[in-house]
């Protein structure tokens, strides 16, 4: 059976994010750009293998439920939501990754 989602992993999920942007946010203000700590390839399969992974989470709950294995609807409800904005956050990235790849190309040599 899957773990419950509660608002103390939601929480600590935030934290997470939260120190991450912090390094960010030191790393953009130094003098001298150092490299990237991950590269960027390789954090975007992370992001993408994450977002799968929630997903595959919301369709395990959901066809849990309808076996009638859980009775956990609010929990069921929550995970598909996160595994909707999960895939629209990745479809903006998309979206912005890929007008920023037409701006490049249309740039006059």
């Amino acid at each position: 059976m899957l773990p419950p989602v509660d608002a103390s992993s939601v929480m600590a999920l935030r934290a997470r994010i939260l120190a991450q942007s912090e390094q960010l946010g030191a790393l953009s203000r130094t003098a001298d750009a150092p490299k990237p700590a991950v590269p960027f390839e390789s954090a975007m399969s992370d992001a993408l293998k994450a977002v799968s992974q929630v997903q595959d989470d919301a369709g395990a709950r959901s066809a849990a439920f309808e076996r009638g294995e859980t009775q956990d609807l609010a929990a069921v409800m929550i995970a598909r939501q996160k595994a909707s904005l999960a895939f629209e956050a990745t479809l903006q990235a998309r979206n912005r990754l890929l007008g920023a790849y037409k701006d490049v190309m249309s740039m006059p040599l």
